[in-house]
């Protein structure tokens, strides 16, 4: 007889979602490593901008980012490492949205970067999505990227805005944490409690006008935890590259701390610390995920052929 297939567990939030990271409230579900989730998001704005002929400030409230979760993982204590294996991203509807929002995005004035300037008006794009590619007019028509703009476990003590990216992961809007990847977070809390959403159907670097291509979406993945193993900031790693995300406000700050733990990471992988300072600066890559948030996400990478030359 052949083996019994296994039912994937499929995750909903029952009730409100949450627009903060936090070990201060309920899980919703219990997941054991290794077992296959499938879990569903809404997109940035909880799915309530459908049309272009919408006014975001009439619609949205103070919050962005709606989390599925906390998601306790079995077995997880302070000091372990969660690597969240991100097998597939699936659309749950045949659109994606994009706005300009008032005193939101890289190039006008915020509640952090005041000017005595107006605000920009306020814009929605739809975009259709079929044959892989999403389209509003005959100039923006952009292909399918899929990634999570929301990634993250609750830290230690405070309670983490989800438009915020830290140490934690959360709001770092990096489109390498897409399907095939790994992403590896720290887990500072028993459970770890998981967090997810705002899913992304592309993005370009900086996610400029502080808005992606936003999607509701099923996220399929499974976890991973590594015994004993702490890390500062969030890491990923693909079949080719491994990265790390800073994030803070200056930007270089946030570029320091990407390159500084993936010269630890190296380190760790047998380099000595200063040799791979050197191949950083002759062969590192380094992006911006978002210059819009509360705090600025970068990452830094380098190719594993690099890292593990011979092999």
């Amino acid at each position: 007889m052949g083996k019994t297939l296994k039912s994937i567990k499929m995750i909903e939030q029952p009730g409100e979602h949450s627009y903060v990271f936090s070990k201060y409230i309920d899980p919703i579900v219990r997941v054991s490593p290794g077992e296959v989730v499938e879990i569903l998001t809404k997109d940035a704005f909880e799915n309530q901008i459908t049309s272009g002929d919408d006014v975001p400030s009439k619609i949205l409230g103070d919050y962005l980012n709606p989390q599925t979760g906390p998601i306790y993982i079995e077995g997880a204590e302070p000091g372990d490492t969660l690597v969240a294996h991100i097998i597939d991203i699936e659309p749950t509807r045949d659109w994606a949205v994009s706005v300009m929002k008032e005193n939101f995005g890289g190039l006008t004035a915020t509640d952090l970067t005041r000017t005595l300037h107006e605000p920009l008006p306020e814009k929605v794009w739809i975009y259709k999505l079929a044959n892989g590619m999403l389209t509003n007019n005959e100039r923006l028509n952009f292909p399918w990227r899929p990634f999570l703009g929301t990634i993250g476990t609750a830290p230690e003590i405070e309670a983490v805005s989800a438009l915020t990216p830290f140490d934690h992961g959360g709001n770092m809007d990096v489109p390498d944490t897409k399907p095939g990847n790994k992403v590896y977070l720290p887990v500072r809390t028993e459970g770890a409690y998981f967090y997810t959403g705002d899913c992304h159907a592309g993005q370009g670097d900086g996610e400029l006008c502080g808005v992606a291509l936003e999607i509701a979406a099923k996220v399929k993945m499974k976890f991973e935890l590594i015994k004993g193993k702490e890390i500062k900031w969030p890491r990923i790693e693909s079949d080719t590259e491994y990265m790390v995300v800073g994030s803070a406000r200056p930007m270089e700050d946030a570029a320091r701390i990407a390159y500084a733990e993936l010269i630890d990471w190296m380190v760790e992988l047998g380099w000595e610390k200063f040799e791979a300072y050197q191949a950083l600066t002759q062969i590192g890559n380094l992006y911006v995920g978002n210059m819009v948030d509360t705090y600025y996400s970068l990452v830094a990478k380098i190719q594993k052929k690099y890292v593990h030359p011979g092999e």
